[in-house]
C-alpha cells in the first residue's frame, strides 16, 4: 500500500540554500525581531534576535571559523539553548562548514557519547562559549576550540558567504541512539529546502505566524521545526529552555498566551505534563484561543491523551480540532507525513490480538481486547511512503502491518562515514520495483484510506509464543497500574530464557515508595499485564527515580536496558524474582 501527494515548491523565492535566504530577508527587513529566547523560560523577560542581527553576528563569526579551518570541515556545536546555539549553526552555514550540532554533557553523564559524535564526525573545531570550551577541551584534546563570546563587534565580517548548492552538505544530524549507537544522518541544503517546503505548506504557516517552542534545539524537530521553519516561512518565533517547561509545563502554555502565538506542538509526554502539572487555577489565567496549530509527534501520540488535553484547556480557549498529528525521523529530514489541517486527527479501535498478528481490522464492540491508534496523517508532498514486507520487499495492503518506507527529496543521503549502514537503510529497493530507493524507517505500522498508523519499532519488538507485542503498549499499562509507577518512566524487553523469549519490565518508582509497597506494586504489575496482554511476567525490576537510560531526545533505550539487565547492573530498588 502507498501514499503519495503532489509536491509545493522547494525553492523558497528560488533560494539554492538557507544561506541566501537569510541574506535576503536581513536585507529586507533588517530590524524585524526573528528570535526570542526566554532563559528563565519566562515570557516577560526574552532576549531578542533581528534578521539583520543575525546576518551580522553569524558573519562575524564565520569569519573566525575561515581563519580556522576550510569549507566542508565538521564543526561541534556545543551550547545550552539559546541565541549563541542560533548563531553558530548559521556561522557554520556561511562558512561552508558541516555544522554538528549536540547537547552539553550533564554532570558524570554524556560524555561518552560526545567523545563518540566527535570521533565518528572527524570534527577538526569546536564551537562553544569560553566556559564550555575551559570545561570541555581537556576531554577532547584533538579539536581547535573557538570561543564565540570571545568574537567582539569589532571582528570582521565574512567577505564572502559560501555559494551552497542543493547537494553540499549542510548538518550532520546524529540520531537519538535508541536502538543502537547513535549515526551521523547527511543532511544537505536541498534536504533542508525540500522539508522546510513541505511543513511550511502542510502547517500553513506564513508571514502572519506566531511559534512558540521548548523543544530541544540539538534535535530535529527543535532545529527544523522551531529553529529553521520561521526563518523560512518568515514569522517570529518564542523559544524557550527544555528544561525550564519541564521544571514548569505552565511556562509555555503562558507564552502562547502572552505572544498570541498560532502555532506550537510537543510529543504526547508534553501534553501529559501540562495536564499532571498545571492546576485549574492556573488554566483560568491562559487564553490558547489564537492557536490555530498544535503539532504532536517524535513519540507515539495517545488518543486518551489528545482527549484529555482538549476537554481540560477548551475552557481557555483550546480547539481540538487545531491537533496536528504526524511522524518523522532524522533520516527523512524531520517530516514524513502529517494530518490534515483543522480536523482532529483520526483514531482507529482495534483488535489488539489481529494487530500482534499483523493486520488492523476495525472493531465497533468492546468484547475483544483493543487497542487505539492515532493517525500520523498522509505522506508529505511530493514523497512516496509504502508499508512493506521486510522480507519479500513488496508493498502489502491496506491494514496490514509492515515496515515503513520512504522516497523523496527530504530522505537524506546516508550517514556519515559508514557505507555499508548506509546501503541498508537508504538503499531499499522493491522486489520488482522500478529501482527507486526508499528510506527502511524500521518503524512498523500500517495504511488506512491513505492515512499512516505507527505500530512500533522492528527491533523492539517483544515476540512471545508467536504473538507479537509492542513494548509501548505494555509500559502504558504499566505506568497507570499504580500510583507509585513513574509515568513514562519504563521499558518493556523480552530476554532468552531456555531458547524461549519471556517478558522482563523494569519501571521506576516515585519516591514516596517504600519496601512495605512491594507486594501490592508487583502484583499490581502482573494482573494488568495478565489482563490487557495475556502475558505472564518474567522479572520485574523496580527502580531508582531517573535510572532508566534514555537517549539525548528522551528516548526510552530499550537495548541498553536489556543489557543493564543481563548484566545485573540496573539502579534497583526491589526486583522480582
Amino acid at each position: 500500500m502507498e501514499s503519495s501527494v503532489t509536491t509545493p515548491n522547494p525553492r523558497k523565492g528560488h533560494s539554492r540554500s538557507l544561506v541566501e535566504l537569510l541574506l535576503r530577508e536581513a536585507c529586507e527587513r533588517p530590524g524585524e525581531v526573528l528570535y526570542r529566547f526566554c532563559p528563565q523560560g519566562e515570557a516577560e523577560s526574552c532576549e531578542v534576535l533581528s534578521y539583520g542581527e543575525l546576518e551580522r553576528d553569524a558573519s562575524r563569526l564565520a569569519g573566525a571559523l575561515r581563519q580556522l579551518a576550510e569549507p566542508g570541515m565538521r564543526v561541534l556545536l556545543l551550547y545550552p539553548p539559546g541565541l549563541d546555539y542560533i548563531r553558530a549553526f548559521f556561522a557554520c552555514l556561511l562558512a561552508g562548514m558541516v555544522a554538528v550540532p549536540t547537547y552539553l554533557p550533564r554532570p558524570g553523564r554524556g560524555l561518552a557519547r560526545l567523545k563518540a559524535i566527535a570521533g565518528s564526525s572527524g570534527a577538526s573545531l569546536a564551537l562553544a562559549g569560553a566556559a564550555t570550551a575551559a570545561k570541555l577541551s581537556p576531554f577532547l584534546p584533538e579539536l581547535r576550540w573557538l570561543a564565540s563570546d570571545s568574537i567582539d563587534g569589532e571582528s570582521p565580517a565574512l567577505r564572502s558567504p559560501f555559494e551552497a548548492r542543493e547537494e553540499d552538505l549542510a548538518f550532520l544530524q546524529y540520531t537519538s541512539g535508541s536502538t543502537g549507537s547513535p549515526k551521523g544522518v547527511e543532511i544537505t541544503h536541498g534536504n533542508l529546502l525540500a522539508n522546510l517546503a513541505v511543513i511550511e505548506h502542510c502547517f500553513g504557516h506564513s508571514r502572519q505566524s506566531v511559534g512558540v517552542a521548548w523543544l530541544p534545539p540539538y534535535h530535529d524537530m527543535g532545529l527544523i521545526g522551531a529553529v529553521l521553519q520561521p526563518l523560512y516561512a518568515g514569522f517570529p518565533v518564542v523559544l524557550l529552555p527544555p528544561l525550564a517547561f519541564v521544571q514548569r509545563p505552565l511556562r509555555w502554555l503562558q507564552a502562547v498566551t502572552r505572544f498570541r502565538a498560532t502555532a506550537t506542538g510537543s510529543p504526547n509526554f508534553g501534553l501529559d505534563l501540562c495536564l499532571r502539572k498545571i492546576t485549574p487555577a492556573e488554566r483560568d489565567t491562559l487564553d490558547l484561543s489564537s492557536l490555530t496549530l498544535m503539532f504532536t509527534g517524535a513519540e507515539p501520540i495517545h488518543a486518551e491523551t489528545l482527549e484529555r488535553f482538549a476537554s481540560y484547556f477548551e475552557p481557555c480557549g483550546f480547539r481540538r480540532e487545531s491537533f496536528y498529528s504526524c511522524y518523522g525521523l532524522a533520516e527523512a529530514t524531520l517530516m514524513a507525513t502529517g494530518s490534515r489541517r483543522g480536523e482532529h486527527p483520526t483514531v482507529l479501535r482495534l483488535d489488539a490480538a489481529a494487530l500482534e498478528a499483523g493486520a488492523a481490522p476495525a472493531v465497533s464492540g468492546r468484547e475483544t481486547r483493543q487497542r487505539e491508534l492515532v493517525s500520523c496523517g498522509e505522506a508529505v508532498p511530493g514523497h512516496r511512503l509504502l508499508v512493506v514486507d521486510p522480507e519479500s520487499r513488496r508493498p502489502l495492503a491496506e491494514r496490514t502491518v509492515g515496515e515503513i518506507w520512504l522516497a523523496g527529496p527530504s530522505v537524506a543521503r546516508g550517514y556519515w562515514a559508514e557505507p555499508e549502514a548506509s546501503r541498508e537503510t537508504f538503499g531499499a529497493t522493491l522486489a520488482g520495483g522500478d529501482g527507486t530507493q526508499f528510506l527502511r524507517t524500521g518503524d512498523l505500522g500500517f495504511l488506512a484510506d491513505g492515512q499512516l498508523f505507527v505500530s512500533g519499532r522492528r527491533k523492539d519488538l517483544i515476540i512471545v509464543r508467536g504473538r507479537n507485542h509492542y513494548p509501548q503498549d505494555i509500559e502504558r499499562t504499566v505506568e497507570t497500574c499504580h500510583i507509585l509507577l513513574r509515568r513514562d518512566a519504563g521499558a518493556a524487553f523480552s530476554v532468552l530464557v531456555d531458547g524461549e523469549e519471556r517478558l522482563v519490565v523494569a519501571h521506576e518508582v516515585d519516591r514516596q515508595y517504600r519496601p512495605e509497597h512491594r507486594t501490592a506494586v508487583l502484583a499490581a504489575i502482573r494482573e494488568a499485564i495478565a489482563r490487557d496482554h495475556e502475558l505472564q511476567v518474567f522479572a520485574i525490576a523496580l527502580l531508582r527515580p531517573a535510572s532508566v537510560a534514555r537517549t539525548s531526545s528522551g528516548k526510552i533505550r530499550r537495548t541498553a536496558m536489556r543489557e543493564a539487565f543481563l548484566a545485573q547492573t540496573l539502579d534497583l530498588v526491589e526486583s522480582h524474582p
